[in-house]
């Protein structure tokens, strides 16, 4: 097969948490753990981390309908979770995910310079995300500081549904007046993301050592040993490529090189 190379393409659209900021995901976790232990549930990491990708309110949805969680909310509460519950639980976890957003919003090593030669290469740069608009009010500013801000941005609740339909990918190129989608790359560290950009048509590219799956700070990372660290990189890589990734590489930095070769 030959190499597609950065001409074949024309909109990269990238994920914001694990992606291009907050290396791990770190900041939704912390703040639906908060959240939950407000309502006296204790939620465990890798419960906040299995739905990661979607929209809050989906993901919140998503948490409450697990048997364990359904099981220890109705012990605390003397009934079963509902719609209501889900919204109260959003409730207070907005102002908190603002917060722990705002809080881990540095860049990861290799976005801004990622979008840059994107941009010199004649591309357009989009984003998406599952948090709010209201969500990512300090994140955008401060991204923004350190060099990266996007051409496009699509938040959750802007569109009828969220990852992992195409949707949001939609609104993003046709505002931005691209198509076909087979000239657009989606990147994105969550299962929900990637299986976003393959409903969608996209080529898609996973993320695996700065996001979700890895889930750890980048001085945790880094401070695996060679076997660990390559272990955990393969546990993540197969399950983007499962969720339907083209191909998976380890952060942002690695994009662009990965594009000129890519094949289709």
């Amino acid at each position: 097969m030959t190499a597609r190379g950065l001409e074949t393409f024309d909109l990269v659209i990238f994920d914001w948490a694990g992606t291009v900021v907050d290396f791990g995901c770190q900041a939704p976790v912390a703040a639906l753990i908060a959240a939950f232990a407000r309502r006296d549930l204790a939620l465990d990491k890798a419960t906040a981390r299995a739905d990661m990708g979607r929209a809050k309110s989906d993901h919140v949805r998503a948490i409450l309908a697990r048997a364990e969680i359904a099981a220890a909310w109705e012990q605390a509460h003397g009934a079963t979770p509902n719609e209501a519950d889900a919204e109260a639980v959003m409730a207070d976890l907005a102002p908190m995910m603002r917060e722990e957003a705002a809080r881990a919003a540095e860049l990861i090593p290799g976005a801004a310079k990622a979008a840059a030669d994107l941009r010199v290469a004649g591309l357009k740069v989009g984003s998406s995300t599952g948090y709010t608009r209201e969500m990512m009010a300090d994140v955008l500013p401060r991204a923004a500081a350190q060099g990266f801000a996007p051409d496009h941005l699509v938040c959750a609740g802007e569109t009828p549904m969220g990852r992992p339909t195409p949707l949001m990918i939609y609104k993003a190129c046709a505002e931005l007046g691209v198509w076909p989608l087979s000239r657009v790359v989606k990147v994105d560290d969550s299962e929900a993301g990637v299986a976003e950009g393959r409903a969608a048509g996209c080529f898609t590219i996973g993320i695996a050592a700065s996001g979700n799956g890895m889930g750890l700070s980048r001085q945790a990372f880094e401070s695996l040993n060679a076997v660990e660290r390559q272990t955990r990189l393969a546990t993540v890589r197969r399950r983007l490529r499962d969720a339907g990734a083209d191909i998976v590489i380890d952060t942002v930095a690695d994009l662009v090189e990965s594009l000129k070769s890519a094949t289709p």
